[in-house]
């Protein structure tokens, strides 16, 4: 029992280490966030699976229950893959921001600091909203009734005036 708590100990610092090494500008640092967050992700897997068991290939007079899920050992491997590719993109990125700038750091780009400080704009949300024709409403019936961004001062729907009493 102490094992698997000084196991999940040091998942647990590897997952914090590697988060720390993930908010830095380097890429040297990302790349060893990114390798410790998947050996910490391994290490996961491994302590989920539970005490070893029998492997399992089936054999006479053994209980279902004494073999080993071989799940976790699929996860871990596909895991382990996966870890090995983003390694290896990182490092070609490394490699090119070597070759071509000198350094690793990944610099701030304006137009996403300009685009980060705009308000949030969703074209769905914040479009105005026009006149609706529909089969289910009657002639008088208004769709966006309901709608929250329709004030008495500024309707949102042409036709909807303070001044014809209708609505307000």
């Amino acid at each position: 029992m102490t094992i698997d708590a000084i196991l999940l100990l040091i998942m647990g610092v590897m997952f914090a280490a590697a988060i720390y090494l993930l908010m830095d500008r380097t890429l040297t640092r990302i790349l060893f966030g990114i390798m410790m967050f998947t050996n910490a992700a391994n290490l996961l897997i491994i302590i989920m699976a539970g005490p070893a068991g029998f492997p399992p290939i089936v054999t006479d007079g053994v209980a279902d229950e004494e073999y080993f899920d071989p799940l976790p050992q699929a996860l871990t491997l596909t895991s382990i893959v996966i870890g090995f590719a983003v390694t290896a993109f990182l490092l070609a990125l490394i490699y090119r921001s070597w070759v071509l700038a000198r350094r690793d750091e990944v610099q701030v780009d304006i137009e996403d600091v300009q685009v980060a400080e705009q308000p949030a704009y969703d074209a769905e949300d914040d479009a105005d909203i026009a006149t609706e024709e529909s089969e289910f409403l009657e002639d008088h019936e208004d769709p966006n009734i309901y709608y929250e961004l329709t004030t008495p001062d500024d309707p949102a729907v042409p036709g909807n005036d303070p001044k014809d009493g209708e609505r307000w």
